[in-house]
């Protein structure tokens, strides 16, 4: 996927299709402000939350997706992927982002939802 600049307003920005992340699968998109990882559950619902963990900032998007959550890669935190936060009684917040499906095209905003004192 490809870089992008940081956005004043929200404006809705192309990322790929559907087919294009796996089901329990997610895709990188680099943003000046840092990563965002999107994800696909089984379900095929579309989520996205910065690509770093609040517990030591490893890389959510090499994670494993189950239900909707995903687990670090490095000491195995839960972060739910509706709302960024960890799952108890680890504590911390990764931001998450709005995404939304247009046809097979999945449409992300580069302004983080409210909510998440750790962007």
């Amino acid at each position: 996927m490809q870089a992008v600049s940081k956005m004043t307003e929200q404006e809705w920005i192309d990322v790929g299709t559907l087919n294009d992340i796996p089901q329990l699968g997610a895709r990188v998109v680099k943003t000046t402000e840092g990563n965002i990882a999107v994800f696909r559950t089984a379900e095929d619902e579309i989520f996205a939350v910065r690509d770093k963990c609040p517990h030591k900032g490893g890389p959510l998007s090499q994670g494993i997706v189950h239900g909707k959550r995903v687990a670090c890669p490095l000491h195995d935190w839960k972060i739910h992927l509706d709302s960024g936060e960890a799952v108890a009684p680890d504590e911390g917040c990764a931001a998450t982002y709005p995404v939304r499906i247009e046809g097979n095209n999945i449409l992300l905003s580069l302004l983080p939802n409210e909510g998440c004192p750790n962007k």
